[in-house]
């Protein structure tokens, strides 16, 4: 059996050269479509926006045992980004985020303006009064949307040349991802969160139609785009799922164990402890197939699982993922959190 990390780094890379801040996924629902159908399957677009998919039929249905009953993997392409709040009367462009984009770690970082008609333009995020030999307040400022402005890389100096170019309150405001893959493996980027989870997914997609592979349950993913802004996943499962695995970044940093080079299982979050019998099984399943994994205790999350139940939803749940440091951030993982947060899905799912 081939290896298939070397694919999902190459559609990760594709899908993080997308722009798709919440509010702004079609380009990014669009190839995704059209990348299922290259493998041989036939993905829904939601109403939403997202993609829908059956990757298994299944070959032992059983509704009475959630164990064994159709499970949906979800991940999510929308990313963190902005939206044009209002334009000074320099013609600077003041911004809201979208999602946790904090601006702290969005200072002097590139960025894409895209209008309604579809016009794009550059810029760089900046502190008001950028210049330090000009600002002697310039350490001391407090790195908020309110002090920190976009630089258009265009000559305006009044809103009214900024409006001229087409350039509107509520426009979109897309950060470059800065992509960097190293010869060592780590995976350094911008919006891993989830767009690396979601190389995954399609991995796994194909090496079910490559070995030609049908799990006892029946499988779905559903690619959501209002992750980030916590409604993704509250709607297009369907009825008969019993359970709902939300395939996120798993979470690096100070007090937990895991690492980049490891898959994360989450056994609880902000909202509360996954179900029981679905953590159980996880680890069970690591185990069983040698996978790298750590249990950690997520201080400041939520999934799309979370969203789902939230919805009503009647399901068990699960969180799993890839370790990822500084998120929210210029994130950084490794191609062995890829590999172990794939062969646990194998594992898992049979």
């Amino acid at each position: 059996m081939k290896d298939y990390t070397e694919y999902i780094i190459q559609q990760a890379q594709k899908l993080l050269s997308i722009d798709s801040p919440s509010g702004y996924t079609e380009h990014v629902s669009q190839w995704l479509l059209e990348t299922y159908r290259e493998m041989g399957y036939d993905p829904q677009l939601t109403t939403k926006g997202g993609v829908l998919v059956q990757i298994s039929r299944g070959t032992e249905e059983n509704t009475e045992d959630p164990a064994k009953g159709p499970v949906m993997l979800m991940a999510h392409t929308d990313t963190l980004g902005a939206m044009v709040s209002s334009i000074t009367g320099e013609g600077r462009l003041k911004l809201s985020p979208l999602g946790g984009m904090n601006a702290n770690n969005a200072e002097a970082e590139n960025c894409r303006i895209i209008t309604r008609e579809g016009k794009t333009y550059t810029g760089t995020f900046q502190l008001s009064n950028a210049s330090i030999h000009v600002n002697g307040e310039y350490n001391d400022t407090k790195r908020t949307y309110k002090d920190m402005e976009v630089l258009l890389d265009e000559l305006v100096t009044s809103a009214e040349e900024v409006k001229a170019l087409g350039i509107m309150t509520g426009d979109i405001v897309c950060f470059d991802p800065r992509t960097v893959v190293t010869p060592s493996g780590f995976i350094k980027s911008r919006f891993l969160d989830d767009k690396l989870s979601t190389a995954i997914l399609l991995g796994y997609a194909k090496y079910l139609k490559d070995e030609n592979i049908t799990p006892d349950r029946r499988i779905y993913q559903h690619i959501t785009v209002f992750e980030e802004v916590g409604h993704g996943g509250c709607a297009s499962i369907p009825e008969q799922v019993t359970e709902l695995l939300s395939v996120d970044m798993g979470c690096v940093g100070e007090g937990l164990e895991c690492t980049e080079c490891q898959v994360s299982i989450c056994a609880k979050d902000s909202r509360g402890p996954y179900h029981y019998d679905v953590v159980s099984g996880l680890i069970r399943a690591a185990r069983q197939a040698d996978v790298d994994f750590a249990v950690d205790v997520y201080p400041y999350y939520g999934s799309d699982a979370d969203a789902a139940l939230s919805a009503g939803v009647d399901a068990r749940h699960g969180l799993i993922g890839p370790g990822v440091y500084a998120s929210h951030g210029y994130e950084r993982s490794h191609k062995k959190g890829v590999e172990n947060t794939f062969n646990l899905l194998k594992s898992y799912l049979g």
